[in-house]
């Protein structure tokens, strides 16, 4: 009896069919991998990013090596809002990022005395804070297609209050959560 090099039927229906050899692995690795490395690329690009906070500019609420995911998709649907934490790429460097929140919209005067932030003539009701906002700045409106950031820790800040109010294209996303350090998992407000 002669036999080839064709693959066996199988014996018993119970029997699975033997794989030829060597074939197999390089089909299951595209099946397996590039799938989920597209699908990385796609939620990375579209919904969602891991970062992680660099510097001081946002303490007592984000410190240094904290750990947080960055939402993209609410703003498709509409504009940052007061309050909200963003991540923006830095209007004179695009390259480097930074972590602020949002003070003043679009069409807002932002104005900085007395030890408080005001928005078209009344304070700004900032609880967020542990420390009045030092400092002066005069009325200033803000550009439509642009917001007016800050960060929580004044005194330690590049902000708008440096390089003006932030191109809405800019804003890479709202940071939505906290995963790292254990202690400070949970939503960034």
């Amino acid at each position: 009896m002669v036999e080839d090099d064709a693959p066996r039927l199988p014996e018993s229906p119970t029997e699975p069919p033997q794989p030829r050899a060597g074939s197999g692995w390089l089909r299951e690795l595209l099946e397996t991998v590039l799938p989920a490395v597209l699908l990385a690329l796609v939620i990375n690009l579209f919904l969602a990013q891991a970062t992680r906070v660099f510097g001081q500019s946002m303490e007592p609420n984000l410190h240094t090596d904290q750990r947080i995911v960055v939402e993209k998709l609410s703003y498709r649907f509409h504009l940052p809002r007061r309050g909200d934490v963003v991540v923006l790429k830095l209007p004179r460097d695009p390259s480097e990022l930074l972590i602020k929140r949002v003070i003043a919209l679009p069409g807002e005067t932002v104005e900085i005395r007395d030890g408080m932030v005001w928005i078209d003539g009344q304070p700004l009701d900032e609880p967020y804070l542990t420390q009045p906002t030092a400092g002066q700045m005069a009325p200033l409106t803000v550009p439509e297609g642009h917001v007016f950031v800050l960060g929580d820790n004044r005194g330690y800040s590049n902000d708008s209050r440096a390089f003006g109010p932030v191109p809405l294209e800019n804003i890479l996303g709202h940071a939505w959560l906290s995963y790292w350090p254990p202690n400070a998992i949970g939503f960034v407000d």
